[in-house]
């Protein structure tokens, strides 16, 4: 695809998410206006923060609702962004092996500890573990397939990075099992796993410093922001360019705001 053929398709997607997402958004938080059980009706009883007036009551249940919302919306515009470029799946399936599970466990506990530092080294050779086979299916944030280079790509999304301390030993786990289910068939050069984030929480640009992440995760394991759209666009240009269509479709979610705080705070 000419690159700026690829543009205008990243543009479309960008807009047409955007789009979708404002009338979907405002029509269900209207619809939900006499429903006690709605989004925002269920977050404004809290005693504490009506004692502070009618309007922060309102904007402190929508706040929480349109974080959660917008994050999914993101999730499924890089997928679709990702589909002009690769091959996209959300699951792994195949081969294991128990040697493999207990080597991913042993250097997991090691991490946990603090005992080591990761690195992609961990896991190299891990594929000549083997023995016990075990059948295993994965479902998995993003599984891309570059078609054109053979490289393959395991992808852990977190919108804005946050992981959780219970999670992320369980949430590696799963990738490095993944790992080993490609790599046995693929071989290790051809896979790559990859902890990624929407946009990063300390400032695009900034080292990437949260130690929950980086207490399972190697800094070449970090696909944070500029980097991920890049990926998922496979160009250079790619952050800046959904970035820069984002903020031209972003009067229409302001505009479904406005409706909804029209229905709730007329």
């Amino acid at each position: 695809m000419a690159d700026v053929n690829k543009e205008r398709a990243i543009r479309a997607i960008v807009g047409s998410c955007v789009e979708s997402y404002a009338s979907g958004f405002s029509d269900r938080h209207i619809s939900e206006v006499n429903d006690e059980d709605g989004v925002i009706n269920m977050k404004i009883h809290n005693v504490f923060i009506a004692a502070l007036g009618p309007e922060i009551q309102y904007y402190s249940a929508l706040a929480r609702s349109l974080d959660s919302s917008l994050g999914n919306m993101l999730e499924k515009m890089a997928i679709r962004i990702a589909t002009l470029n690769y091959t996209v799946s959300q699951h792994v399936e195949g081969v294991l092996y128990k040697e493999q599970t207990d080597y991913i466990a042993e250097i997991l506990e090691k991490y946990k500890r603090h005992a080591i530092t990761p690195s992609i080294e961990d896991y190299d050779g891990i594929t000549m573990r083997r023995g016990s086979v075990i059948e295993k299916r994965h479902e998995s944030d993003y599984y891309l397939i570059d078609e054109e280079t053979g490289q393959h790509y395991l992808i852990e999304l977190k919108i804005g990075g946050d992981l959780d301390n219970k999670k992320a030993r369980s949430e590696k786990e799963a990738l490095l099992e993944q790992y080993c289910i490609l790599t046995n068939q693929l071989g290790e050069e051809n896979v790559k796993i990859l902890f990624a984030t929407a946009y990063n929480r300390y400032g695009e640009g900034k080292p990437w410093t949260q130690g929950r992440v980086l207490q399972f995760f190697a800094k070449d394991e970090l696909c944070i922001s500029r980097d991920f759209w890049n990926l998922v666009c496979k160009s250079d240009d790619g952050y800046d360019i959904v970035i820069d269509e984002y903020k031209k479709n972003a009067h229409l979610i302001n505009a479904a705001l406005d409706r909804i705080k029209g229905v709730y705070l007329p």
